[in-house]
């Protein structure tokens, strides 16, 4: 199939490169703008936009995809199908239209659970044990659509933001390549979607990542592992920013008030919360490098009953 493909993250970069390997032709591959990046503020390329290079496949980079000038010029590339994989822009009819075959989106979570952003560090913060990937004909709303194949994907235990990422771009980019045989033989079913069982996520942000130390110890956990790599759970200690990359939920007395630190033996520091104690595992404290907690109590010794400042 002629394929315009659309998406901006890593999510959306194995998706792409299953379908060239797949045999498809694509034509176009559509990604976010150029953003500067880091203290020298250069302009980086979206992940997507570094791939389509690497393979030959025109790039284009609307500010709004929406706008007249820019769907007349999709019409031109005659696509049998658009992939819509993490964009970041929402597609209006005249787009949804064009196709032969429709837009096909291919969304982090099983819908209609998790509409919107974020769907995978929201699966690992609630404490779910399984999520996965859903194919769907998109349609004017956000992750409305009729729904055609699903697939899922068991959360472990000591899941990260990260590496369930990982799983659900593997899981995604299989999918995609066969909801697109399924449509060009026609065999494809499609199911609309239960609207009344749907729930909606939000945008995930650096200010999310702030620990509240009154909240359990199994909430903040989880938001700890959620929120990595990015944007990081932290809290603050002596005023400076105080990264939380790993800890783990540990029984403890109740002697301290949420957010004091008690060292625990040797190497060990542990932080009462709200419900339970938090024992930290691997932490970085501002203008240093990440380290597992031992190191960490070597050149940086806790006082007990120190709090940690949200």
């Amino acid at each position: 199939m002629r394929v315009v493909f659309m998406g901006t993250p890593d999510f959306s970069v194995s998706i792409l490169e299953a379908i060239v390997q797949a045999g498809h032709e694509v034509v176009l591959a559509v990604t976010q703008p150029d953003k500067p990046k880091g203290r020298g503020k250069a302009e980086q390329f979206p992940p997507v936009k570094e791939c389509a290079l690497k393979h030959g496949i025109e790039v284009f980079q609307p500010v709004r995809i929406r706008d007249d000038a820019n769907v007349e010029y999709l019409k031109k590339y005659e696509a049998d199908i658009m992939v819509v994989a993490a964009f970041g822009q929402i597609l209006p009819k005249s787009i949804l239209d064009m196709p032969k075959y429709g837009c096909l989106n291919v969304h982090a979570s099983l819908l209609p659970k998790y509409r919107g952003a974020a769907p995978i560090q929201w699966a690992v913060i609630n404490g779910d044990e399984i999520t996965g990937v859903t194919t769907m004909r998109m349609d004017v709303g956000i992750d409305t659509g009729d729904m055609i194949a699903k697939r899922e994907v068991r959360l472990s235990e000591d899941e990260t933001g990260g590496s369930l990422f990982d799983k659900l771009a593997e899981v995604g980019a299989q999918l995609c390549v066969e909801t697109m045989d399924m449509l060009e033989k026609g065999t494809a079913v499609f199911t609309p979607q239960n609207n009344e069982a749907s729930s909606h996520t939000s945008m995930i942000n650096k200010e999310l990542g702030n620990i509240d130390w009154n909240k359990s110890a199994v909430e903040i956990e989880r938001l700890i592992r959620g929120l990595n790599p990015w944007p990081s759970a932290y809290t603050y200690l002596d005023g400076k920013t105080f990264k939380i990359w790993k800890a783990r939920v540990v029984e403890g007395s109740s002697e301290y008030q949420p957010g004091q630190m008690y060292p625990a033996g040797k190497g060990k520091l542990c932080v009462q919360t709200g419900d339970g104690m938090l024992e930290l595992l691997e932490v970085q404290l501002e203008g240093k490098k990440r380290m597992d907690i031992a190191s960490f109590c070597n050149g940086y010794p806790i006082q007990a009953g120190t709090f940690l400042r949200a």
